[in-house]
């Protein structure tokens, strides 16, 4: 199974020109689109994102995962097995938190390149076919590497801030639930907010936290948008009292 991970969109034609390699090189292989809208060229929400998302999938999944604002500069192109999954992408900090928290890292660059190098799209010339041979079997040159450090790293393995906000306007930070008390306030946008177990818990047009279907603490309103009522965007703080 190969699953996309990216901030392309899903309008335009990169997501199509993804699945048609994809189709090419790994005829028969699922291809699932995990995320699409990643925040544009937001490296660090995508890392803090993706290990969020992991856990519908099998072991020996290929994750194709492409937020790359420096692609065609000198950042490598990498491959990294991860507690029993591949992830291939490029190596700018994406795979950072995930590493972090694994017991098994194996990072290695990607030597090989195709005839036709596209660039500016790297996704789709490198990444794609490399990801395909991986589902297939075959790995492709490669040399083990280190993975290179955010560039305004160190990162905190929990980010108190919003990383993602979702098509009903609820704000997904990148804090897993997991390290927060039930009964701890949250302060973002301007207002305290108390936890909730879920949206029927509270009155309509109540601003709650909650643990979310990923295990992260999100900002909602029961029949609104946090987004829109508090003025949320991806960067913003949380403060925990």
């Amino acid at each position: 199974m190969i699953a996309l991970f990216t901030d392309f969109g899903l309008t335009g034609p990169y997501v199509g020109q993804l699945h048609a390699v994809l189709a090419r090189c790994a005829p028969g292989v699922p291809v699932i689109d995990l995320l699409h809208d990643v925040p544009r060229e937001n490296i660090r929400a995508g890392a803090y994102l993706l290990p969020s998302l992991l856990a519908p999938f099998p072991a020996s999944t290929v994750f194709l995962c492409v937020v790359d604002p420096g692609v065609g500069s000198n950042r490598r192109a990498v491959t990294v097995w991860i507690d029993g999954c591949w992830f291939v992408g490029p190596d700018n900090g994406l795979f950072h938190v995930l590493a972090n928290r694994a017991v098994q890292v194996d990072s290695r660059e990607i030597l090989w390149r195709p005839s036709r190098l596209s660039a500016s799209f790297h996704g789709r010339d490198v990444f794609a076919p490399v990801a395909a041979a991986l589902a297939c079997g075959t790995m492709p040159e490669s040399c083990r590497i280190d993975l290179a450090a955010p560039p305004d790293s160190p990162w905190p393995d929990d980010l108190p801030e919003v990383i993602y906000v979702d098509g009903f306007g609820n704000a997904v930070t990148g804090v897993r639930a997991g390290s927060v008390q039930t009964g701890q306030v949250l302060r973002i946008g301007g207002q305290t907010v108390r936890h909730a177990a879920t949206f029927s818990a509270v009155a309509p047009g109540e601003i709650f936290w909650y643990r979310n279907s990923s295990d992260l603490v999100e900002v909602a309103i029961n029949g609104g948008s946090a987004s829109d009522e508090l003025g949320l965007q991806v960067g913003d703080r949380m403060e925990m009292e």
